[in-house]
């Protein structure tokens, strides 16, 4: 799948918002990406996770063992990758701010993850979840994303694998332009602070 063809999926599925977003990682942006949208119909969600599978070189794939996604956002597709790669998906969340496995979920001592993102801007999310998963006994061998928003300078640890890269500019709170400070904020992420 090209870059156009992965973002016409999203134009397709309105999942391409303009405004004034403040993100997951605490930075603001006239643009997001929402890929519940994009990952709300299930052909085009198996499309894009194929497609995700396939960047992931083949030595890679054979060595993971499970696949691993942070809630909220990196659960559909953090399915989605499993199904493609015949591996089990599960998830962590974060009931109290921290990434941690529930619902009976478990990763083996020494377990090779695979971690899954929907989007990845600071890799903060990432990194709280890799370590998570090194918590509780397990390897992350690499990380796969639909979108790199980082502009390719995230770094996670790991080797990581997005389907496409965007750099869309991103301000910290004292660096909003004002044109952007003018349009009222929406938080669209499920991080909570």
């Amino acid at each position: 799948m090209t870059e156009d063809e992965v973002l016409s999926e999203f134009r397709a599925s309105e999942a391409l918002l303009e405004g004034h977003f403040l993100l997951s990682s605490g930075r603001h942006s006239a643009h997001y990406l929402q890929c519940a949208r994009v990952l709300m119909s299930p052909d085009r969600a198996g499309r894009l996770a194929v497609a995700l599978a396939q960047k992931l070189p083949r030595d890679l794939r054979a060595e993971i063992t499970k696949v691993v996604s942070p809630a909220m956002g990196g659960i559909i597709i953090g399915q989605e990758m499993g199904r493609a790669l015949g591996k089990d998906a599960i998830f962590l969340e974060r009931p109290t701010g921290t990434f941690e496995l529930r619902r009976g979920f478990t990763i083996e001592p020494g377990e090779k993850v695979l971690m899954v993102e929907d989007v990845v801007t600071t890799g903060l999310s990432s990194r709280e979840a890799i370590a998570a998963v090194k918590e509780a006994g397990g390897k992350v061998i690499a990380e796969a994303a639909l979108v790199d928003r980082s502009g390719g300078e995230v770094d996670l640890g790991v080797p990581f694998y997005p389907l496409v890269q965007i750099n869309f500019p991103t301000f910290s709170d004292e660096e909003v332009p004002p044109e952007l400070a003018a349009v009222p904020v929406t938080k669209p992420g499920s991080r909570k602070a």
